[in-house]
């Protein structure tokens, strides 16, 4: 039975709780005590008898030709093995021990079971922990199996250990951060997208810092042991704080539970847990599953949950999609994409704050009758700004008369409608022209865009502004008057794997702008292909980032200021910019780049998307994914240096990245061979 539900939009795996039970012949009557009695929904069980040895067989008079499986692939349906039970590969396996005989019997044994999970057409398997510091063979034997394998997932069980201080731990044959175990064991698999991680949570938890780092890996799973449980007043289990928001974190994730260990807490008289967290519970059960009391706690933290606000529910379809951006120069957007701009209301309302700012700044309150305030809105699409601008006018008492300029004659045809629907005949004039080449008949007070990008300057706003201020007044104001990028770096392991294996190209406008995401397959072009060249690792894609870690805060990269009054504009820019990693984090790998822009629309009115100043509920601009062709691992303690240019030729602009430190990668996209915009 799930967790609960939070909203008929919650269709996150996390609603469902597993447990880790030991071997059984029975698989039925398994099934049966701890999903039907037990309310869990899967089993995390063994598909051999641990006592199986592959050296030992015939020696004893045993049947060599049949292996000790839990059961004939008969005794449950297809749908049952593959929904209910994941198969967890022999934990005393050791394909790195010194002794042969137990390093020969676990190779073979790892592949009996996997074959014959594979059999069973079993969604996962869990594979042990590596038993030490070095797990080269073991890695081997997984890639060799990951190279034939059907759609189930492997995930790696990896201890949560971070210890920096203990000499003890330091000392011993393990690492003392399990993440290196895991970066080096995916690293020797080559970041397998079927490889994942299978965390397993005990008592203590290393920093906040450390944690972040796993929410941008593969991770499917989180063993919560049972030792991790406190106890509270009433006697039943409880988590610390920062167990607590450990887990919520999961649930956010779509991370799966899956509680293990043995019952740890005496509960007077037998009751569920269930009963003492819920106070609408009227009536105690009986507590028939030793562990109930342990997922009766997780559901509860499931269900206390705040529900996602709606820009989030908004935007739950689109999570981590690559998507390329928008030429609206080179291209005219469509009616759809139009359409999803106008409906962000904060965005427009942050406009005509501006707009009437400017316009009080502009004319006096003593001259509001004698002085007309000449407005262009350049790029006017369909019209939101041209009707901001009028509402902002209507706000202040300022007179206003408009010129909206717009290069697609499509856009054009609505805004002759709306020009006619509202009676603004007499105040707006509607310019069909690229705002470059228009020559205005007369100057303009104050010029309104909205050609902001991801990346703020990425849709050409610098090319297009530059080319339209020559009919703004010497005084006049633009809005926006200053915009700057910011990148940040990110563990993006699943964007990673989507630029280099099976990446679904989703056109920008197909995808984002869908209003349905359950549609999203039906009205987007998908085309579906393996990338395995440079171009992919050199463009930069538009994404709704949610599995990543944040590595470090962003920096700021280009900033652009208008009107720009220099004599020579160069457009051209280039930054090093260079991140420090917190020592507690540890070790982290660097996928790549996430970009934003933080743009300055007039006075104290600004429009963000950087995480730290970002606009509340405004869904225009999803943040812009620049990835690496090459992760890069970065130590604690060391710098990581970046460096970006925007460069600018004579037909298309374009950015080249690089790192240099603490290793140097290549310089991605020279001269814009794989992604540019155009002119």
């Amino acid at each position: 039975m799930p967790l609960g539900s939070r909203g008929p939009w919650d269709k996150s795996e996390s609603r469902y709780c597993g447990v880790e039970t030991e071997f059984s012949d029975d698989v039925p009557g398994l099934l049966s005590y701890n999903i039907s009695s037990g309310g869990f929904d899967f089993v995390v069980a063994p598909l051999m008898n641990p006592s199986y040895r592959p050296s030992s067989v015939g020696k004893d008079g045993r049947n060599s030709s049949v292996m000790p499986v839990a059961g004939s692939d008969l005794v449950l349906s297809p749908s049952e093995w593959s929904s209910r039970v994941v198969g967890k590969i022999s934990s005393w396996i050791d394909l790195d021990s010194e002794d042969q005989t137990l390093r020969l019997d676990s190779e073979t044994t790892l592949k009996q079971e996997l074959a014959w999970a594979s059999h069973l057409s079993l969604q996962a398997c869990l594979l042990p922990a590596p038993k030490g510091a070095s797990c080269a063979n073991y890695a081997r034997s997984i890639n060799q199996v990951l190279q034939g394998l059907n759609n189930m997932q492997l995930w790696l069980r990896v201890p949560l250990v971070h210890v920096d201080d203990d000499p003890e731990e330091k000392s011993s044959s393990h690492p003392n951060d399990s993440w290196e175990l895991w970066n080096s064991f995916r690293l020797l698999c080559e970041h397998h997208s079927q490889l994942s991680v299978a965390l397993d949570i005990s008592s203590s938890l290393p920093s906040p810092n450390s944690l972040c780092r796993w929410f941008g890996e593969p991770l499917r799973v989180a063993i919560l042991n049972t030792d991790c449980f406190l106890t509270n007043t009433r006697g039943y289990p409880c988590l610390s704080k920062r167990h607590q928001n450990l887990v919520t974190g999961f649930f956010n994730h779509s991370i799966q539970i899956v509680i293990s260990g043995k019952l740890l807490h005496k509960l007077h008289g037998g009751s569920s847990g269930s009963a003492a967290l819920n106070s609408n519970n009227n009536a105690e059960r009986v507590q028939t599953h030793p562990l109930r009391v342990y997922l009766d706690y997780v559901g509860y933290l499931y269900q206390k949950m705040d529900p996602l606000p709606e820009q989030e529910r908004f935007e739950l379809g689109y999570r981590d999609f690559l998507q390329s951006p928008l030429q609206p120069l080179m291209d005219n957007l469509e009616a759809q994409t139009y359409e999803t701009f106008e409906k962000d209301t904060v965005k427009y309302l942050q406009y005509q704050m501006a707009i009437a700012k400017a316009l009080t700044d502009r004319v006096p309150d003593d001259k509001v009758s004698d002085v007309t305030t000449v407005l262009m809105v350049v790029g006017a699409g369909r019209g939101p700004l041209v009707r901001a601008s009028l509402q902002a006018a209507e706000e202040t008492g300022r007179k206003l008369k408009v010129y909206a300029v717009e290069k697609n004659p499509n856009a054009v045809v609505t805004l002759h409608s709306l020009i006619k629907l509202e009676g603004w005949e007499n105040t707006v004039t509607i310019v069909s022209s690229d705002m470059r080449h228009w020559d205005a008949p007369e100057k303009a007070d104050i010029l309104v865009s909205e050609l902001l990008g991801s990346f703020g300057d990425n849709e050409l706003s610098p090319e297009c502004l530059d080319g339209a201020q020559r009919f703004l007044r010497q005084d006049g104001i633009s809005i926006p008057t200053s915009y700057t990028s910011f990148i940040q770096p990110i563990t993006a392991t699943k964007l990673y794997n989507d630029v280099r294996s099976f990446f679904l190209v989703l056109h920008y406008r197909s995808l984002v702008f869908c209003l349905c995401p359950l549609c999203a397959s039906s009205c987007a072009v998908l085309q579906v292909k393996a990338h395995k060249d440079l171009v992919h690792f050199e463009t930069a894609y538009v994404v709704k980032m949610h599995s990543i870690a944040g590595l470090a805060s962003s920096h700021p990269v280009f900033t652009f200021i208008h009107p720009q009054h220099s004599v020579e504009i160069d457009n051209r820019r280039y930054k090093k910019l260079e991140f420090e990693i917190s020592r507690d984090t540890g070790s982290v790998m660097v996928h790549g780049f996430a970009g934003y822009f933080d743009a300055k629309l007039y006075k104290d009115v600004h429009l963000s998307i950087e995480p730290s100043t970002a606009t509340p509920n405004m869904f225009s601009w999803f943040p812009i994914f620049f990835p690496l062709r090459k992760p890069i691992c970065v130590k604690p303690g060391l710098p990581l240096e970046v460096h970006f240019w925007r460069c600018v030729g004579s037909t298309k602009v374009w950015y080249e990245w690089c790192v240099t430190s603490p290793c140097p990668s290549p310089i991605h996209n020279p001269n814009g061979r794989s992604y540019w915009v155009g002119l």
